[in-house]
Order: C-alpha cells, then structure tokens, then sequence
C-alpha cells in the first residue's frame, strides 16, 4: 500500500505507546516511538542541540531511555525550538514511508503529520498516569513514592502543555481516547476500529 500515517499524541502514560505498538503490529505498519528521539538527545548529555543534530540509530537502542530521568530530561529538551527542528525531517520521512506507518508522541497530529490520514488523542487521568508509571518503575518496591510520581505526571504536563512551541494538545480532528476506565485490550480494539474504518475495511 502507499503512505498511510497513524498519528497518536498523548501524555505522558496515557497508553499511546502500548497502543501504537499493538496497532502497528495488526495492520503491518512501521512504528517510531518519537519520544525516544528526546529521550535520547536528553540522556546523552552535553549540547542538546548539536546531540540532535548528530542522533543515530545506535543512540535509540540505549537500554536507560524508558527510566523516569530519561523522561523529565526528554521534556526538558523538547522545550528547545532548535533540538525540535533538528527532529522533525526524520519524523515526517519516516511517516510517509511505503507500506504505512504509527507515529506517538505529543505534537505529531499536530505539527510533525497534520496530513496525517488517522489522528488519535490517548488520554488518562493525572492520578491513574502516575499509578501506571508507579508500578512500572517498582511500585512499593521502588525508589520513588506514588505521591512524588504524581508531582512528576502533573509537572510534565504542565512543561508539555505550557511550552510556547508545538504544545502537548489535540489536534481539531483527533479522536480522543480516555483510557481511564480502559482495559489495554478495550483501548486497543477501540484504536483498531477507528484506524480500520479510515481504511476502509474491516480490522
């Protein structure tokens, strides 16, 4: 098939991730997980803007990009108009690549894809986001309490959706998900149906 982009924005976890990868997987697209571009250029330290410029491949397969400090250090990087820039013609070339692809992050519908065929907004509350990233970093058995996971959830959210450039927000023609109440299967099965309907046939 010809380009087909999937585009799927949400805080910090929402689900998109699970999401994205689940649905790439059943329709055979291509995945690029985008949050790791910054999570990347924010882990390698140094000039953000000249790590952006020069990110490689081998620089996405770093085994510490999913940790909590990796996140805040991919926020903060973000924030900088140069290291977005650097950014964006990867995102977008990998997006209109033959044979269909998912894209998540937090400005893809809306600044790196706008033509984006598919536009999902995945979505959770604060209290359950941080409940999430509590027990995938130890839950009780790890180093952070849920309270001061919460105050990390609610202070990205403020940074991404604060920033003067491409803030964290849906775009106009988004489907927005809750995932709240959600089963991982039922939020998946919902993303199925929206992306196979633009197709045009069924999941």
């Amino acid at each position: 098939m010809s380009a087909f982009t999937v585009a799927i924005d949400g805080p910090a976890a929402a689900g998109k991730g699970t999401i994205s990868r689940a649905v790439a997987e059943h329709f055979g697209f291509a995945h690029l997980d985008t949050g790791l571009l910054y999570r990347a250029v924010g882990a390698k330290g140094g000039d953000p803007v000249a790590v952006a410029r020069a990110l490689t491949p081998q620089d996405l397969a770093r085994d510490d990009l999913r940790s909590l400090g990796a996140g805040e250090a991919a926020s903060r990087v973000a924030a900088i108009s140069e290291v977005r820039a650097a950014l964006v013609d990867f995102q977008r070339d990998f997006a209109r690549r033959e044979g269909g692809a998912v894209l998540d992050g937090r400005d893809i519908g809306t600044v790196i894809c706008p033509g984006a065929e598919v536009k999902l907004f995945i979505t959770a509350s604060p209290e359950v986001r941080a409940r999430r990233r509590w027990l995938e970093t130890g839950g009780d058995t790890g180093a952070e309490s849920f309270e001061a996971v919460l105050e990390q959830v609610r202070t990205r959210d403020a940074r991404d959706m604060g920033r003067a450039e491409a803030p964290l927000r849906p775009a106009d023609d988004a489907v927005t998900l809750d995932t709240s109440e959600m089963s991982i299967a039922q939020a998946v099965e919902r993303a199925m149906a929206v992306i196979a309907a633009r197709l045009g046939r069924g999941g």
